[in-house]
């Protein structure tokens, strides 16, 4: 019987409790199909696509999957009575195999996050795939603005740091102490180029100048050539623009040159990270100004947790690593409140709350999908300074995340921008 049929006999009871059934299922197959349908495949899957072989695979790679699956152990292991799993991958440093990768994971295996996703080039390409797939991807280990600019998707999160804050506390605080001439020496890649260019924009800003740039290939072994040309330019302040296994192998050069001491230049590590310093020992590493956005040592929160990441690792956590837990922990609890492992609805209730735990408090995740948190500027310390392992830092300066990072009013993200 239809409704229409049954509308031809108005004064008919039967006609009434038939109405009144058509109209309830039509209310609740119209909510049923409005409301997310809990969690998928009754299984929360969490992708770790990282650098667990190269030059970036000290402070992410294996130290990032062991952070997440932290994370998902104190967690309790599910989520609203659903089994979480973490996968992992190395993406080889190569754009093309993070976005097989992602694509392989979200069509396969049904993976309904990824995160870390370490270097630059290879979150661009994640975060591409993840948008068409309707996936959540949380960039903590590559830097360019890219992520949350002309790159932004509205399922992308870009967590831990990028270019424009390390340029803002490193830029600004070293021209104010004199280093008002600058040399880069800059990774001749995405990430390098936006570093230059992002600490170039603050050093004139504030008055200082560019003296010259030299650029060199990722993943550079000699960088004889290069760090001649950054001494005789006469820069008072030689910026690092590279990160992981060639800022190492940079400054290992510079000090076996005599450079780092001499008096006559600083190093600007422009990112850097404590387990590079540990690398590179404090002898060579001594007066290295370098920006973080974590530090192991900073309160009995930081240490408490990075305590538990040395006894599963043997080594203290790198920022990369502690934001991965962090925004692990920040992904789980959504879906804690929303009920549903709906991309669209936990990605919305991510940026409504504020994060607040060791990593950082009072975190706020803008519309276009970027972390503001306070930075920190550090100075690595003498070896005399140094009174147990791994205390390597001075703090030099607290940047509120405001001041570190630019306004959403000044970046390009279109869809951040409508809403």
């Amino acid at each position: 019987m239809n409704i229409k049929h049954v509308l031809k006999y108005p004064g008919s009871s039967l006609a009434l409790k038939a109405i009144s059934a058509a109209v309830c299922s039509a209310l609740l197959y119209g909510n049923a199909a409005a409301q997310p349908q809990g969690i998928s495949d009754n299984v929360v899957r969490i992708g770790v696509l990282t650098d667990l072989s190269g030059t970036f695979s000290d402070f992410a790679g294996k130290g990032a999957v062991e952070a997440v699956k932290m994370a998902v152990e104190d967690f309790g292991g599910k989520v609203n009575g659903k089994p979480i799993e973490v996968i992992s991958a190395d993406h080889l440093n190569k754009a093309d195999i993070a976005a097989s990768t992602a694509r392989e994971w979200i069509d396969q295996r049904k993976v309904d996050m990824i995160t870390d996703i370490s270097g630059s080039a290879t979150a661009l390409a994640t975060i591409k795939v993840a948008a068409e797939k309707k996936r959540i991807a949380i960039v903590t280990g590559g830097g360019t603005t890219r992520v949350t600019n002309e790159d932004c998707t509205p399922y992308s999160l870009h967590y831990n740091h990028d270019t424009a804050a390390m340029a803002n506390v490193a830029g600004k605080y070293i021209v104010k102490q004199g280093g008002n001439t600058w040399y880069f020496l800059t990774a001749d890649y995405s990430f390098g180029y936006s570093l230059q260019a992002d600490t170039t924009a603050v050093v004139e800003a504030n008055g200082g100048k560019v003296v010259g740039v030299v650029k060199h290939p990722f993943n550079t072994s000699d960088f004889s050539s290069y760090l001649v040309q950054a001494q005789s330019s006469g820069a008072k302040i030689i910026g690092l623009a590279n990160a992981g296994a060639d800022t190492i192998n940079s400054i290992k050069t510079a000090s076996e040159f005599g450079m780092l001491n001499s008096g006559k230049q600083k190093f600007a590590g422009l990112l850097m990270f404590i387990n590079d310093v540990h690398a590179l020992g404090l002898k060579a590493a001594q007066g290295l100004y370098i920006t973080e956005a974590f530090y192991w040592d900073t309160n009995d929160e930081t240490r408490k947790w990075s305590e538990r990441f040395y006894k599963r690792m043997g080594k203290m956590p790198s920022s990369i690593q502690a934001a991965d837990y962090s925004s692990t922990m920040q992904y789980l609890n959504a879906i804690k409140a929303t009920g549903t492992d709906d991309a669209d609805v936990v990605i919305k209730k991510m940026k409504e709350t504020p994060v607040n735990d060791f990593y950082t408090k009072n975190g706020k995740i803008r519309a276009d999908g970027l972390l503001v948190h306070d930075m920190y500027l550090m100075q690595v310390k003498t070896p005399a300074e140094s009174k147990k392992p791994w205390d390597y830092y001075n703090v030099r300066a607290v940047v509120p995340g405001d001041e570190a990072y630019p306004s959403l009013a000044s970046g390009s993200c279109t869809f951040a921008k409508k809403q």
